[in-house]
């Protein structure tokens, strides 16, 4: 698997929200400043060898979304949208859709399957010296670990 052409898939997966105002700023790596609303693909951890010869291989990766804190309660509102299980500003959907019709390889071939497992850590963050709410999403991804 393509580590980095999984990263970029899932952000450009993740364009596919839709926010009653503005849009998310996405993107398959840590930013060093955040427009926000943001979407990154931050920390990964991955389980090698999960069948053999190398055909399988398990990711986890962290994502993280981040809102601005204008207003404490609206932005909470938001991030709530972003984090519902469905919706058009769900992203567990808006992921989800990039596995493509069954049978077939998910994040345009780059993986077998993908699957937005939980959403944790809804909390204040600091990135760039800059406070923000917001939380993460692990999304777990499988596919071949020849490539």
């Amino acid at each position: 698997m393509d580590i980095s052409s999984v990263r970029r898939a899932l952000a450009d997966a993740a364009t596919a929200v839709v926010l009653p105002a503005g849009a998310l700023t996405c993107t398959g790596y840590v930013p060093d400043s955040v427009s926000e609303p943001a979407f990154f693909v931050a920390e990964y951890e991955i389980d090698y060898d999960r069948a053999h010869n190398r055909a399988l291989d398990e990711v986890e990766f962290t994502c993280r979304v981040l809102v601005g804190r204008g207003d404490d309660r609206a932005a909470q509102e938001l991030l709530d949208a972003m984090l519902s299980g469905a919706g058009p500003a769900s992203l567990k959907s808006a992921i989800e859709a990039a596995r493509g019709a069954p049978g077939t390889p998910a994040l345009g071939g780059l993986a077998h399957d993908l699957h937005v497992r939980r959403m944790q850590a809804y909390r204040w963050y600091e990135h760039a010296g800059t406070q923000y709410v917001g939380a993460e999403l692990l999304v777990r991804v499988i596919g071949d670990g020849r490539y």
